[in-house]
């Protein structure tokens, strides 16, 4: 456990323990998300250590060590969440790894299906070469890197611009490994383009610019670039002169210029082809005109096919032969490199797009390791291409395109942001695979509103298209007749405008996310995990989509757990109705946000948890609050959200609080390699789990925060603080009874107002709770105990409680009677209002007093009358306590000079007397008097022996006054 745990699960235990305090039914039930790339990441890192091979041990075993991993950490973390005070069903907790929520999730999966919200289909997602498997957006996190950038000239072999025939269009890009798969040239329609010639500098070379050794690498592989003509965007000249410069290379003269839509329907070639088609004694293929290129083919073996009969090669060099046509893209601008966009649909969103538009499909050439398929004809069987070596200015891919002159520039120089996986921290690429996904955007007419975990029954037509059909008589069709939206896309925006977003500016970054994320990735290629449950036709591509089928598949999973799915089973699942050769069994699983998107269906609508269940006709969100970090908004906020909308058609909650991240005490990001991360375990053997409380509920939260030794021992100074004010209380009531209780009403005026300042501190409370505003709450708190009680109503009282009572008899004043009441009022307000912050000490506190009286933890919120508030006497004592601050103001130099010990030896005069209150006392001086100004002086009386006042009719220092002496003799 970090210390981001802690602070999500003690803010999680703030909210159940004030809404318990409320009067409400909050039971807290723990839970873990089991499955996924994390914990199979670690076993594998095992496997590594011990040199096994993860393909080579059964599916089964490899799964049965992954759910004994994720079994040992969640028997850790739960001992360590019970010691931060946790309250919850530890004994019952959710796992997503149990059988029953395994065939939950199943059964999420198929309403899908059955509703026709599933598809398989090639499209470009993130990938990571390292782990073999797609992964979610939220599985990815940004890094800056440097990464090489190339211009690569592709040959313009046919146009309706005749300047541009053997002219050169330049593309500009980032990931040189992208360039072997390049099947289109992407153009701004309303960008500006020229048509420029360079030229080579001639004579002696610049020292300036290269060493002579340079100079004359450059001469021998350059020579190609003299007079060639190049085109690009014209706003990008310079920048584009900029990246030649260190090549020698500069613009000569503008042969043509136009609109970026008078380039439709020009066509040029791949710059490797003629490479990898010819070859020549002695020279480079590309240097010699295309005309004289005529020749025998070139051995295959140079940089792939390795193995290959000529006609193999043929048909592997066939994708190099193809017209790059210029396409019309939208998204092509002039930021940055060229205006052109060299389009590879296997690798980008836009590419993928634009190119199925005009009927280019994607061709695979990259697989799930991150080399190049071993039969394609450019770098065969190499990689990897995340590698910078492989991508490097000198690496096979740019020595390749300098050989065959179709490179400009190269060089490893470019800063910018690039997605890498969280967990093994490499580098992801986005990759052309068939997955299955969840449409965004497809019109969803029949959506029923149902939380019941089994399949519908009845008929259900064919996925990818929407169907009535099969909705129940006793189920509510939902869909753009209430106002929801017809496409899940409008289901989830619609279901964020009627959530509670706290704070409220996680609305529109979920919106955000919302409106423009793709089609939701379902399908992972890994073992831990829940299967996609789904049988494809081998002669349609459908999936198969039987109610009978899918409860099969549903009571194999809920007994026999994930492991249920194997290939011997095809059949038994199938029954007699099919054949199980005609059917593809998917052995992809689910994304593992999937599964924690589904923790609704199996956590409160299963009935595991009799607490949890909603009462019979509920209708709408079950959840009255998600609670997570900021982060969740790209994760379980929006996969709960989407799996809900796309099922029930409303989202799984009514609110959504979120939490930032902790930071250390300089404001930076905690981290093992920085060496400053800290440990809530050690924290909590140092200082005690309530500190640790104390910190996460004092912090504005909604942001990111920090912590440090320094914060953490203000946090322990204030901890004190409210302890302190809770030892004084038990000890001031020490026997307290009901006998000696007086009326609120009967009260002096100093009691009363401090009734008042509790009453108003409860509605503040009461409103922090509602707002989920627990900073506010606990300054509240600690600025009642240490300001109005500690530093002004108990430090007047002290004399009355001491002094006001006869210790042989217990006999006591009227005035101590009132005091202790109001006391033990503010001690039943204040160790409730403490619990939920300090579970242990409310509990000791507690304990301490009523030792018989059960836990304080089972109480609900204290009875104060708001008809305490009182306008009159909040605005007559706040004055008093703002003089009193002056006076003490004054004392203070006299104190520091030794001229009086403590304000009992003083005598003051202030202005404005008000005779209904006791100033003497207020002030805990010897006597005052009215006048023009506040002064000082020491006081001539002598003190009594007893309370230690300085009064007229105390005869000799030490003889009892007055009060002491009825207390004890009258």
């Amino acid at each position: 456990m970090h210390i981001g745990h802690a602070l999500n699960h003690i803010l999680k235990d703030m909210v159940c323990r004030t809404q318990s305090l409320l009067g409400k039914d909050a039971p807290y039930v723990p839970g873990w998300d089991c499955h996924g790339l994390p914990i199979e990441w670690k076993v594998e890192e095992q496997y590594r250590k011990k040199k096994r091979n993860k393909d080579e041990v059964p599916v089964e075993e490899f799964r049965a060590e992954c759910r004994a991993y994720a079994k040992e950490w969640v028997n850790v973390q739960r001992e360590q969440l019970k010691r931060l005070g946790i309250n919850g069903d530890w004994d019952n907790p959710y796992l997503t790894m149990d059988f029953d929520a395994e065939a939950t999730i199943v059964t999420e999966l198929l309403k899908f299906a059955e509703s026709g919200q599933l598809y398989r289909g090639a499209k470009p997602v993130m990938w990571s070469p390292v782990e073999k498997t797609a992964l979610a957006e939220a599985e990815v996190e940004y890094e800056d890197i440097t990464s090489t950038q190339i211009d690569v000239a592709f040959e313009i072999v046919e146009s309706p611009i005749p300047e541009l025939v053997g002219a050169h269009a330049v593309i500009w890009t980032t990931t040189p490994w992208t360039i072997p798969v390049n099947q289109a040239i992407a153009y701004g329609p309303d960008v500006e383009y020229v048509l420029l010639t360079l030229s080579v500098f001639g004579g002696a070379f610049d020292s300036e610019k290269m060493s002579q050794e340079e100079a004359e690498e450059f001469y021998k592989h350059s020579a190609y670039l003299a007079e060639k003509k190049v085109l690009i965007a014209e706003p990008l000249v310079k920048e584009f002169g900029n990246r030649l410069v260190g090549r020698m290379i500069r613009v000569v003269d503008v042969a043509w210029q136009g609109k970026g839509s008078d380039l439709a329907g020009t066509i040029a070639r791949h710059p490797i082809y003629n490479y990898l088609r010819h070859s020549r004694e002695g020279g480079n293929p590309a240097s010699a005109p295309s005309s004289e290129l005529d020749g025998p083919v070139m051995d295959p073996r140079l940089r792939g096919g390795d193995g290959m009969s000529d006609a193999e090669w043929e048909r592997a060099l066939e994708f190099y032969a193809r017209p790059r046509p210029f396409l019309p893209g939208d998204f092509v601008t002039t930021d940055s490199g060229t205006g052109l966009v060299h389009m590879a649909p296997d690798h980008g969103e836009d590419d993928f797009d634009l190119c199925k538009a005009h009927g280019i499909e994607p061709v695979f050439a990259v697989e799930g390791d991150g080399k190049y398929r071993a039969d394609w004809a450019w770098l065969g069987g190499q990689g990897s291409v995340i590698n910078p070596k492989f991508n490097a200015p000198d690496g096979p891919i740019c020595s390749d395109l300098r050989d065959a002159g179709g490179l400009l520039a190269a060089s490893a120089d470019y800063q910018h942001s690039y997605p890498h996986s969280w967990r093994s921290k490499a580098k992801v690429i986005y990759r052309c695979t068939p997955q299955w996904f969840v449409p965004m955007d497809r019109e969803l007419a029949g959506l029923k509103n149902t939380a019941r975990p089994e399949p519908v029954e009845g008929q259900v037509e064919q996925p990818r298209r929407a169907s009535t059909s099969s909705a129940r008589a006793d189920e509510v069709e939902i869909g753009h007749a209430q106002g929801i939206g017809r496409t899940l896309r409008e289901k989830a925006t619609q279901a964020i405008a009627e959530t509670r977003w706290v704070p409220e500016k996680g609305r529109n970054r979920i919106s955000s996310m919302v409106e423009g994320r793709p089609d939701w990735v379902l399908s992972r290629q890994r073992a831990w995990g829940v299967p996609i449950t789904l049988f494809v036709d081998r002669k349609t591509g459908q999936y198969l989509n039987d109610p009978a089928v899918n409860a099969r598949i549903i009571a194999a999973v809920r007994e026999g757990g994930v492991d249920a799915w194997e290939a011997g089973r095809a059949a038994e699942f199938l029954g007699s109705d099919y054949d199980a050769a005609d059917y593809e069994r998917v052995t992809d699983i689910l994304d593992v946000w999937f599964d924690s998107g589904c923790t609704h269906a199996f956590v409160l609508e299963s009935g595991k948890w009799p607490d949890l269940t909603r009462p019979a006709g509920h209708d709408g969100p079950w959840a009255d609050l998600y609670l997570e970090g900021s982060d969740q908004h790209r994760g379980w906020f929006q996969s709960s959200l989407l799996e809900s909308c796309g099922t029930r058609g409303h989202a799984p909650y009514k609110a959504v609080l979120t939490h930032g991240f902790t930071m250390d005490a300089k404001g930076m990001k905690m981290s093992k390699s920085l060496g400053n991360t800290i440990n809530p375990i050690k924290l909590m053997e140092q200082n005690g789990a309530d500190i640790l409380r104390l910190w996460a509920l004092s912090v504005d939260f909604t942001e990111d925060h920090r912590i440090g030794d320094e914060i953490l021992k203000g946090v322990g100074d204030q901890y004190r603080k409210l302890r302190n004010t809770f030892r004084y209380m038990l000890g001031a009531l020490e026997g307290f009874d009901e006998s000696e209780r007086v009326a609120v009403a009967d009260m002096p005026e100093l009691e009363r107002y401090g009734l008042h300042l509790l009453a108003c501190m409860d509605a503040k409370l009461r409103q922090a709770v509602t707002d989920f505003d627990f900073n506010s709450y606990v300054r509240l708190l600690c600025e009642f105990a240490n300001e109005d009680l500690s530093a002004f109503f108990f430090d007047i009282r002290k004399d009355c409680l001491y002094c006001d009572v006869n210790p042989a008899t217990g006999a006591q004043t009227e005035k101590r009677r009132a005091y202790r009441s109001a006391l033990d009022i503010m001690f039943h307000a204040m160790v409730r209002y403490a619990a939920p912050v300090l579970v242990f000490t409310a509990e000791e506190v507690w304990k301490t007093r009523f030792p018989d009286a059960g836990s304080v933890h089972l109480l609900e919120w204290p009875q104060v009358d708001a008809g305490w508030q009182d306008g009159a006497l909040h605005s007559r004592w706040n004055e008093m306590r703002d003089l009193r601050e002056k006076v003490n103001e004054a004392i203070e130099p006299l104190r520091r000079e030794k001229i009086i010990r403590s304000s009992l030896e003083a005598e003051l005069t202030v202005p404005e007397v008000n005779a209904r209150i006791d100033l003497a006392e207020l002030f805990i001086s010897a006597a005052v008097q009215s006048g023009d100004a506040i002064t000082v002086r020491k006081t001539s009386h002598h003190k009594c022996g007893r309370c230690w006042r300085h009064l007229p009719e105390v005869t000799d220092d030490g003889a009892l006054c007055g009060r002491c002496e009825d207390v004890l003799h009258g």
